[in-house]
């Protein structure tokens, strides 16, 4: 393994965590609901998911749930439920239309508001059998014959961690945009979009052969 072929990877892997997926809308959702702590929190959920699902295929055990289908199939659809749900509470959200008024992040993210926002990060991400697959598949591409256990955990958790700034960085985002983008209308529209947007990677996720 060289340092080039590293640096491929990091280029590919930064590619791939700026396409928005079903991450972006978890932590879109949770950052404009709970405000900056609940949107850095579900990020910390996503990126839980990320090293498990990482180190997981980098130990060999991915490639087990992968051939064992029953438990890929239940995983699968396991993510097709959550993503569903998730989708149906922000459109259920967007037909009420009744927001709390915002208060600062500091007093608005409580301890239960932190943790739901890390399970839905979890959640949604260990649930979606294509990040499992993305580390089956991709990583030992940029291997070369003789490379050990310590160059695949690294690139896992190099895309563990840049998933992590990136969503780091979108959460400040919207949190600095968040008193424009809460007012009623809004965020009845970004609800709306949102939960579409969480609907279509549900049904997208269901229609996919594994």
């Amino acid at each position: 393994m060289s340092w080039s072929k590293y640096a491929e990877f990091l280029a590919f892997a930064v590619v791939l965590v700026l396409i928005p997926g079903p991450d972006f809308a978890v932590v879109t959702k949770n950052t404009l609901a709970g405000g900056r702590r609940r949107g850095r929190w579900t990020a910390a959920g996503v990126v839980s998911s990320n090293f498990v699902q990482g180190t997981a295929a980098a130990c060999g055990l991915g490639a087990l749930i992968v051939r064992a289908q029953p438990v890929f199939e239940a995983i699968k659809w396991a993510g097709v439920a959550y993503l569903l749900f998730l989708g149906a509470q922000a459109i259920r959200s967007a037909i009420r239309g009744q927001y709390q008024p915002l208060d600062d992040d500091a007093e608005a993210a409580t301890k239960t508001q932190t943790l739901a926002g890390w399970r839905q990060g979890f959640l949604s991400n260990i649930t979606n059998p294509k990040v499992l697959v993305f580390y089956l598949a991709v990583l030992p591409q940029f291997l070369t014959p003789g490379a050990n256990l310590g160059w695949l955990l690294t690139m896992a958790w190099s895309h563990a961690a840049l998933s992590l700034a990136y969503l780091l960085v979108l959460t400040a985002a919207l949190n600095r945009a968040r008193r424009i983008l809460a007012r009623r209308k809004v965020r009845r529209s970004l609800d709306a979009t949102t939960g579409a947007v969480l609907i279509a990677f549900s049904a997208r996720l269901a229609a996919e052969h594994a």
